[in-house]
Formats: C-alpha cells, structure tokens, sequence
C-alpha cells in the first residue's frame, strides 16, 4: 500500500519586521505561518526514533531564521522558507505554506492577509 505522510506545524507565531511602508519594517508585525510538508516517516512508525522523521524544532528554527530577515513582499518571505526548507531537507516531496500578516495596514477590519504556496517536489 503506497501513503503519503506529512508533517504539520499549525499557527506558529512570529513578530517580524516585513512589508512595504517604512513603519512596518521599523515597529513590525505579527505573522501567522502554517506549514504542512509531505516527508516520508514511514520508517518513523516502526523504529521510534526521531532521525527516521522530520524534527518539528529544525523546521521551527529555520522558519524562525527567515521570518528574522526582514522583506518587503510575503511572496519573498515565503520563497525563501520554502527554498531553504528543500535544501536543509532534501528528502521533503511536498511544501504546503500559508504565511499570514495579522494586522495588514489597508484599512480593512480582517483576521490577516497573506500569501500561500503549494509545491509537488
């Protein structure tokens, strides 16, 4: 029986310094990343142990490290999560990321705005 197996990280919280006004880049913001990632920990199931899996606390550091480095657009942020999460894990087959600004400045009374990628590797 062939499965697809994933690793999820819902609503991870972060305060960066992203967007295009100089005021966001100088106070900055809360962001919302959600990240679902196709890994093959099927190995993970029998063995127990966690070099057989994707460490949730690696993926949480490197997304922490990109959201540190500030941007002007999401799409930038996003990229670049997604690009670094492929070449620190070489074995990931899928990058599902939804990253949320809270309080985007347009005037609206919204949860957030953001951008989302879904990528098949």
């Amino acid at each position: 029986m062939k499965s697809q197996t994933y690793i999820r990280i819902e609503r991870l919280r972060v305060r960066a310094f992203h967007g295009v006004l100089p005021q966001e880049r100088q106070v900055g913001g809360d962001f919302v990343v959600t990240l679902r990632i196709g890994y093959p920990w099927q190995q993970a199931m029998e063995s127990d142990d966690v070099a057989d899996t994707l460490d949730y606390a690696a993926v949480y550091r490197l997304v922490r490290r990109e959201m540190a480095v500030p941007s002007q657009l999401l799409e930038h942020v996003a990229g670049r999560i997604v690009q670094a999460l492929l070449r620190q894990f070489p074995a990931i087959s899928s990058i599902d990321l939804w990253l949320t600004k809270v309080t985007p400045p347009m005037g609206a009374d919204c949860d957030g705005a953001g951008v989302e990628i879904h990528l098949e590797n």
